[in-house]
């Protein structure tokens, strides 16, 4: 019986692109290199910032990639907060989840302290019981090691925790872990990407999911 549901953080929970599409293109410029299409910048959110500027750059030079980090984190410390929006269910989302006797919790690649500065201006951080964000694991997603703290973190079974999120790494994370994965289709990822992973519901956005929870009796 799933006694948890733990959520991705962008495109599941909230839109930031805005502020990593100027992030990420600052980082690049002051690199020398060209900026890079909005859409583009928008595929890769979710992933590493490593893998980010690999997949915008065809460079697989690791210091490249650490410095970019370096500049990227540095401009997003400046613009990310006010360009980012919470999506406007969520609250009567995580107020019905609540009610149903949810424990949440969030496990994104954005960094923690991002995401508890928005939670706590929204007057969401006491719903969400934990935060694993991206400077608390080694290993990004679709590794699942973040997913597996906030396991320990919650002391429960992988299959009492259901992960929500909207990219193919947050279902491969999830696989891995042992969760059962819902998708929700507000991001960039549409449902064939999914498919070589086991997706219990794909979910227009999430105030969908307690509704579905009713039905939901887990694998």
């Amino acid at each position: 019986m799933i006694q948890a549901i733990v959520c991705d953080f962008d495109f599941t929970l909230a839109d930031s692109s805005p502020g990593i599409v100027l992030s990420a293109n600052a980082a690049l410029t002051s690199l020398g290199l060209p900026a890079a299409p909005d859409e583009q910048i928008r595929m890769t959110i979710g992933l590493s910032l490593s893998e980010t500027f690999h997949l915008l750059t065809g460079i697989h030079e690791q210091d490249m990639a650490a410095e970019f980090t370096r500049r990227f984190v540095a401009h997003a410390d400046q613009v990310m907060h006010g360009l980012t929006t919470m999506y406007p269910w969520v609250m009567e989302t995580v107020q019905a989840l609540r009610a149903t006797g949810h424990r949440l919790g969030i496990v994104s690649s954005k960094y923690r302290y991002r995401i508890e500065r928005l939670l706590a201006e929204h007057g969401f951080a006491p719903h969400f019981e934990i935060v694993v964000g991206g400077e608390d694991v080694s290993r990004p997603k679709p590794h699942p090691e973040a997913l597996l703290l906030a396991l320990e973190r919650l002391g429960l079974m992988a299959s009492e925790v259901l992960y929500v999120g909207d990219h193919p790494v947050d279902a491969q994370a999830a696989h891995s872990a042992g969760v059962p994965f819902m998708a929700v289709l507000t991001g960039t990822s549409d449902i064939a990407s999914f498919a070589p992973y086991q997706v219990q519901h794909f979910l227009d956005d999430l105030s969908h999911l307690p509704a579905r929870l009713q039905s939901y009796r887990g694998r």
